[in-house]
């Protein structure tokens, strides 16, 4: 993919998601997820079009075609295996109760090129320190 739309459902999970409250007047998404998928957009010459709701509706609309990734803090442990294709981990952090848990980002199936373009761009950048 180069140029055009990037579409991104998002779902929110602080600090990885971060949804504005309708009518608020800061920026509607923003978190460490939306900050790396608004520079993988830059480096696609893509601008962001950004879909706002629950994980199981966006994941639903990823499968369908109609998005072309979701992220909200998904883990490597994503009930959503057999409808969606997971990247590789990019940063793994402590849970709640210090056991490693590797976040990623979901994709649809078969669009192998454009999971391999995501994650050879999480590969090379780092990711703040976040701790749960």
């Amino acid at each position: 993919m180069q140029g055009g739309e990037l579409r991104v459902g998002v779902s929110a999970d602080p600090p990885w998601t971060e949804v504005a409250a309708p009518g608020a007047t800061e920026p509607a998404v923003t978190g460490i997820e939306p900050t790396l998928v608004a520079d993988f957009a830059r480096a696609l010459d893509a601008e962001v079009v950004w879909t706002v709701g629950g994980e199981e509706s966006l994941v639903g609309d990823l499968a369908d075609g109609r998005l072309d990734l979701v992220i909200g803090g998904l883990t490597e442990a994503s009930p959503w295996t057999e409808q969606v294709a997971l990247t590789r981990p990019y940063v793994t952090v402590p849970d709640a109760v210090g056991d490693a848990e590797p976040h990623v980002m979901a994709a649809r199936m078969g669009e192998n090129a454009f999971l391999v373009e995501l994650e050879t761009f999480l590969l090379a950048h780092d990711v703040p320190e976040v701790g749960s």
